[in-house]
């Protein structure tokens, strides 16, 4: 959290106003962190804060109470400036439990402040979480402001009057500590207790606990003599552009993107998928829009996803599939077959730790790889990228472009940070997204499955049932005039070259490459895809701040890449490539333009810190005036 007379880099809680705080919840998954986290989103977004959150899950189904690999956190930055990310080191801690005490502790800043349940901190706590000595005793927090609370003690005493018995009322203490938060940064509980009174309708004496709970735990930061330097702290709201606003996460967006595509389009859609952390929520949003045209289906696998949704974009609709890596590599074989039938398919692929079963709740972008080369034959496709939570609404919607105009699977690279990641999203007017028209064949004079577009070699895209348009196709290769099964060499290479050629001039139809900050040359780029790009952008934001020469380069096409990308970056002495794998894209900047692209890897489960990207920048800096 950075003070409005301060500068960039002192972060202290020590003053009324605060142009930015990072607050994080944690505790057992039992906790209602997420819940917490979301609520206390809700309230911020409505008070007029710009924002960005970060669940964090358990990869644990159900962890043993109390251990430290099934603690749940829920983080979020807000602030009155441009905020893109979740931030990096923590103001202020909201620990349940010794366990979320310990892990999360060495985030929290110096003279941070950590809000924690005394009434947790039991010998047997403390022993699975790894404490010799209870760390509220032993002074080993004596640089922090701490303030212990028996929260369990003061929510049994909060409702006791529902005679809910003893263990469904500590289930409130989510409620008591997020009033006491909302006391802290000056919060509106209104459009709280209405969600609870909507959530618990048909339970009025569970909605009248958790407002109880609520209630008093802002009471007690109004009543109580607390720790001087604790005290209400006030976030100025965020400048806006006129519209409407709401809280969305990549999923959301993702879903209505789609949503928004089939619209546009005029068409029906079929999202068919196997459920698989982090992308099942997909699903869930799609399945509660029937109100528009999309059809949900849960296969019996990855393989019958994948092949229903060709069914469906073969009989007229857009067929979509979605899975995180190890679903999309059972998809492939799937994925290829719509490549040689030449229909529009979308693969949705959020990307999780790897390999295999890997770390199933955590974020990584190590599928690139797969995504532009994971197919037996020579089978390019369409990839690209969203940045941020609301741009998966835009990036969406290209894909169900480029797949329609191209006639042609596109796959779409999001991931479990910008999957459960929510931001503030001004909300568009639909007259002002451009529309997407498909054009069936109708004429059944001289008709053949094969006949194309000219400009962007798109198959003709016929309906089954349409009279005189009978038609075949198949994954055996096809004569590239008749449509019918053919074994000719020549052939095959022609047919080859077009698949190839078709993806390849997709780059005549993308926006070409813009620098996101700074110039466009100097001395040091860095160049981004994916979720990375709040972190980055506030690194090089900062970085620019301390006078160094160095602009950020977003890419959200990846194949094909945009047509002056190359030219782009050889403006600049040196380019830094931040990604959550071992270097793939890097890799491939050095590969299809020769240039000594900088890895920055980070593959630990967690999204980059902003502290990560400014130090690689620092040092890179240090590097290019050494040579110079």
């Amino acid at each position: 959290m950075e003070l409005i007379e301060e500068k960039l880099d002192e972060h202290h809680l020590d003053q009324g106003e605060v142009v930015d705080v990072v607050v994080r919840f944690a505790g057992d998954s039992g906790d209602g962190m997420q819940l917490t986290g979301s609520n206390f989103t809700l309230a911020t977004a409505l008070y007029g804060n710009d924002l960005s959150t970060f669940p964090d899950f358990p990869a644990e189904i159900r962890a043993p109470v109390g251990a430290t690999f099934g603690v749940s956190a829920f983080q979020i930055y807000f602030g009155s400036d441009d905020i893109v990310t979740a931030g990096d080191a923590i103001d202020v801690l909201v620990a349940m439990n010794p366990a979320a005490l310990i892990t999360n502790l060495e985030n929290v800043i110096d003279g941070g402040l950590i809000i924690v349940d005394r009434g947790a901190f039991s010998a047997k706590n403390l022993a699975k979480a790894g404490y010799a000595v209870n760390p509220l005793d032993d002074g080993s927090l004596a640089e922090f402001r701490v303030l212990d609370i028996d929260i369990s003690a003061q929510v049994l005493a909060a409702v006791e009057s529902f005679g809910l018995g003893h263990k469904a009322s500590l289930r409130c203490k989510n409620m008591w500590t997020l009033g006491l938060i909302m006391w802290l940064f000056d919060r509106d509980r209104a459009a709280i207790v209405r969600n609870l009174q909507t959530k618990f309708a048909n339970k009025p004496e569970i909605a009248g606990a958790n407002i109880a709970a609520l209630n008093a735990g802002h009471a007690f930061g109004e009543t109580a003599e607390l720790p001087t330097g604790i005290h209400v702290y006030r976030v100025p709201r965020a400048s806006s552009e006129p519209g409407l606003y709401r809280n969305i996460t990549g999923t959301q967006a993702l879903a209505w993107g789609l949503l928004a595509g089939i619209e546009l389009a005029g068409i029906d859609m079929l999202f068919a998928s196997y459920p698989i952390t982090p992308a099942s929520n997909l699903l869930h949003e799609l399945t509660a829009r029937k109100d528009f045209r999309v059809s949900t289906f849960q296969a019996e696998d990855e393989i019958a996803a994948v092949c229903t949704a060709i069914g469906a974009s073969f009989a007229g609709s857009l067929g979509v599939t979605s899975s995180a890596g190890p679903g999309i590599a059972l998809k492939s074989e799937g994925m290829s077959l719509a490549i040689s039938t030449e229909l529009p398919l979308i693969v949705i692929d959020t990307q999780r730790g790897g390999p295999s079963t890997g770390l199933p709740t955590k974020t990584e972008q190590s599928d690139l790889n797969m995504a532009l080369f994971g197919r037996h034959g020579d089978t390019p496709v369409p990839v690209i990228a969203p940045a941020t939570p609301p741009e998966c609404f835009d990036i969406a919607q290209e894909a169900v472009r480029i797949a329609i105009r191209y006639m042609t699977p596109v796959m779409l690279l999001s991931d479990g940070y910008l999957a459960n990641a929510a931001e503030r999203w001004r909300i568009p007017r639909i007259d002002d997204l451009e529309p997407l028209p498909v054009e069936y064949a109708q004429d059944s004079a001289d008709f053949s499955p094969a006949r194309r577009d000219p400009e962007t070699l798109a198959r003709v895209w016929a309906r089954p049932g349409t009279p005189g348009l009978e038609h075949r196709i198949g994954g055996i290769e096809s004569n590239y005039d008749s449509g019918d099964i053919s074994y000719d060499p020549a052939n095959h290479q022609k047919m080859t070259e077009m698949r190839v050629g078709k993806v390849a001039g997709i780059v005549k139809d993308i926006p070409l490459q813009e620098v996101d900050l700074g110039e466009d040359s100097g001395k040091l780029a860095v160049v981004g895809w994916g979720s990375t790009y709040g972190a980055i952008h506030q690194g090089v934001k900062r970085a620019r701040l301390e006078g160094h020469a160095v602009s950020h380069i977003h890419v959200r096409y990846l194949n094909p890449l945009p047509g002056n990308l190359g030219e782009l970056l050889g403006r600049f002495d040196s380019i830094l490539v931040p990604e959550m794998n071992t270097g793939q894209f890097a890799r491939l900047l050095r590969a299809e333009y020769l240039l000594d692209a900088e890895i920055l890897s980070k593959v630990s489960g967690q999204p980059f810190k902003i502290g990560e990207i400014l130090a690689a920048i620092h040092a890179k800096c240090r590097e290019v005036e050494a040579v110079q």
